[in-house]
């Protein structure tokens, strides 16, 4: 079963667009790593400071490992553009309950 990757980031006021397009030079770092299904990047439309990041992995090994790639240049300049720490976590599929639980109509 594969594995959700949803990193957060807040970035400076005024930094949205350059932490966004920074985050986006080592997407491909994320994409070709073993284990990657798919990457997202997306911008908060209302406040271009909110940026998350969506990985889809076969496990979280392989997520871990694949930060290993990306240059740590790139992520000593990104905590210059942020306003706090990344926030993040791996989430699964909740399994789904059966049709008759919470049915009241008899």
């Amino acid at each position: 079963m594969s594995v959700t990757r949803i990193n957060e980031f807040q970035a400076r006021e005024g930094q949205g667009d350059t932490l966004r397009e920074l985050i986006r030079s080592f997407l491909p770092f994320i994409e070709t790593s073993p284990g990657c299904h798919s990457c997202q990047l997306l911008q908060n439309q209302d406040d271009h400071t909110r940026i998350v990041v969506i990985e889809v992995w076969e496990s979280v090994e392989a997520h871990q490992e694949s930060a290993k790639s990306i240059p740590p240049g790139t992520l000593e300049e990104a905590t210059l553009l942020l306003a706090g720490p990344p926030q993040g976590g791996y989430y699964r599929g909740a399994p789904e309950l059966p049709h008759d639980v919470g049915d009241t109509s008899g």
